[in-house]
């Protein structure tokens, strides 16, 4: 009896989303490689402010030297002539810092995004096929769109805008508390706690809206991008009306959502205008007072209204920025999402590159299943030796084509174990594996680029001449030099451009450009016609001397010349041997055999017309 396995569990999925602070902290250490330009970026932060905050100062003193009484002739031509030279210094001032500040940041902004955008293309790249299998294109490619621009987002207003403000909101109640009584500041903090209280109460509530948007914006996405990857299928099917329904339906949705985030928005801006206008009302007034009474001056006045001015035009945006920074988040932890899923398949600790000596490969009592309650192989063992050739046949769904899945890593077996010279194939590196085998797949897909490059993509760095070598062997360069641009040719989208016979070429001449010890073909010949298979077969078979080769068939025209042929049935192996000695057995390798090779007309059919063995 077999030992009981674990089975593989799907990779688990996001859970619910991390606290804004968090967030926060699995960005910090992106920003910490630049430390010193944010503290650069901080100094000429204050310094921009600091200018700001002496601008209503300086009008201050221009309105009172300026003010009805007597004065001296020659001061009153001097002194507001300096005050307004000094005026426009500090206009500048605060734009030179500004500029200054940000040209220092902008290398940490875009160095910590990029070094974001690389780890999860990596990460993406280092996770299982069963992550990609269930992926949606479109809503995976625009969590990274939107995460990436979140972080530049998030960085500019807090940095450029909330962080400024605050600076310039302590250094005016300071100016005000110093310079006049508490009464304005006690205003001030009083209108500055209400306005944050309801933009932040009423921007919360509004994020479900967001929130809303941003889902119904990514299933419309990937609605569209499923329909334009499957263009034939549509075309096939003259299904073009029911894509656009479809669009239509998720861009409607969409429009509701935005409806209903504008509306929450008009009030939010409403509530802040309020509350804006009763304080300035409030201040202004008190200030109005101190002049009639004489406290004040009407430089006083002027001061307090600029100052006002300067910290409540910027408050008008905090509700935006508020909630553009807790959308930023949401984006960035969707983000760190993906880059915090685990690998399904990873190195052991401590893998060691395998050592590749004479390449013999074997599957010892091998149980898999990619779901637990649908096993798929059932103890499978064999073994290829060192350079020969092993084909494996048998029907659709028998799990031929698991067999090279598992062999690459693509995922672990939940019983047994894959070999390589003694090596079991978990406890070394994935990289090191997959460089010591190569496939030509069922399934070809190619790059929207050159054929050139699709083909050098099987050993990057190859020259021309060994791409061109590569092609004539896999017996297409004819094809292609008979392309108005030869080898630059594009082959579209996935290789659409080029026929199923001229995609497999292709694979094929990759997989012999990287020339591996291990070889495995699944179905490699499948959409070649039969002169072309004939030609190919000899070119393969070249390929595979000396190599340790695994070959995956339905046409057993294929196999004949392997070395030993597996016959495979529900995920068991039943049967085994040289194409001579199962056909000798009469078993179930015999009746395939006469079933692909019988005659049109020696095929009976069953009285309701349907052909029967």
């Amino acid at each position: 009896m077999r030992r009981a396995a674990a089975l593989p569990e799907p990779a688990a999925s996001p859970g619910a989303p991390r606290s804004d602070w968090a967030t926060l902290q699995r960005l910090l250490p992106y920003l910490w490689d630049y430390r010193w330009r944010v503290a650069a970026a901080l100094v000429f932060l204050v310094a921009a402010k600091a200018a700001n905050l002496g601008v209503p100062l300086l009008l201050k003193e221009l309105v009172d030297r300026l003010a009805p009484g007597p004065v001296d002739a020659r001061a009153l031509l001097v002194v507001p002539a300096g005050l307004l030279v000094a005026y426009a210094a500090l206009r500048l001032s605060t734009s030179v810092f500004t500029e200054l500040r940000e040209l220092v940041f902008a290398k940490a902004t875009h160095g910590a995004s990029k070094r974001i955008a690389l780890e999860v293309f990596q990460h993406l790249h280092a996770l299982s096929l069963r992550f990609h299998l269930e992926r949606q294109t479109g809503g995976l490619t625009r969590d990274i769109e939107r995460g990436t621009k979140a972080l530049q987002s998030l960085v500019s207003y807090s940095l450029y805008t909330i962080v400024p403000t605050l600076v310039e909101l302590g250094l005016a109640l300071l100016l005000l508390g110093a310079k006049f009584d508490m009464g304005f500041v006690g205003i001030t903090v009083a209108a500055l706690v209400v306005y944050v209280v309801f933009t932040v109460s009423i921007t919360e509530w509004r994020t479900q809206f967001r929130r809303r948007m941003n889902e119904l914006d990514s299933r419309a996405h990937t609605r569209a991008i499923d329909a334009l990857l499957n263009y034939e299928t549509v075309k096939y099917f003259n299904n073009e009306a029911f894509e656009a329904q479809r669009y239509d339906q998720g861009l409607d949705e969409y429009r509701r959502a935005q409806i209903h985030s504008q509306n929450s928005l008009s009030m939010l801006n409403t509530g802040q205008q309020a509350i804006i206008a009763v304080s300035l009302l409030a201040m202004l007034w008190r200030a109005t007072s101190g002049v009639v009474e004489g406290r004040l001056t009407l430089g006083d006045l002027v001061l307090i209204n600029a100052l006002l001015i300067q910290l409540y035009i910027p408050m008008n945006f905090l509700g935006v920025l508020y909630r553009e920074v807790k959308q930023s988040l949401a984006d960035l932890d969707k983000m760190f999402t993906l880059l915090a899923r685990e690998r399904e398949v990873a190195d052991a600790p401590g893998a060691v590159a395998l050592q590749v000596s004479g390449v013999t490969v074997r599957f010892e009592d091998v149980h898999f299943a990619y779901e637990p309650a649908r096993p798929i192989l059932h103890g499978v063992s064999f073994e290829i030796p060192a350079g020969r050739t092993v084909a494996v046949v048998g029907a659709s769904g028998a799990g031929k084509s698991t067999l090279s899945r598992l062999l690459y890593r693509f995922y672990d077996v939940s019983g047994g174990r894959i070999t390589i010279d003694g090596q079991d194939i978990r406890q070394v590196t994935q990289d090191s594996l997959r460089r010591a085998i190569g496939i030509v797949p069922q399934d070809t897909v190619l790059f929207n680029d050159t054929v050139a490059y699709n083909i050098g993509y099987g050993r990057t760095g190859a020259t021309r001449d060994e791409i061109e070598a590569a092609a004539r062997a896999a017996h297409i360069h004819d094809f292609i030099v008979a392309q108005p641009k030869g080898y630059d040719t594009v082959v579209g989208e996935r290789g659409l451009k080029l026929s199923g016979g001229e995609k497999q070429r292709v694979a094929i001449a990759r997989t012999l450009l990287k020339n591996p010890p291990v070889l495995v073909f699944d179905e490699a010949t499948s959409a070649l016609d039969s002169a072309n298979e004939r030609a190919i077969q000899a070119e393969l078979k070249s390929a595979s001397q000396g190599k340790t080769t695994l070959v995956i068939a339905h046409r057993l025209s294929t196999v004949v010349q392997a070395h030993e042929i597996l016959v495979m049935d529900a995920g068991h192996i039943v049967e085994r041997g040289t194409h001579e000695a199962l056909l000798a057995a009469g078993g179930r390798y015999a009746r395939m055999w006469a079933l692909q090779h019988r005659r049109p007309e020696d095929t009976a059919q069953d009285p309701h017309g349907h052909q029967v063995a």
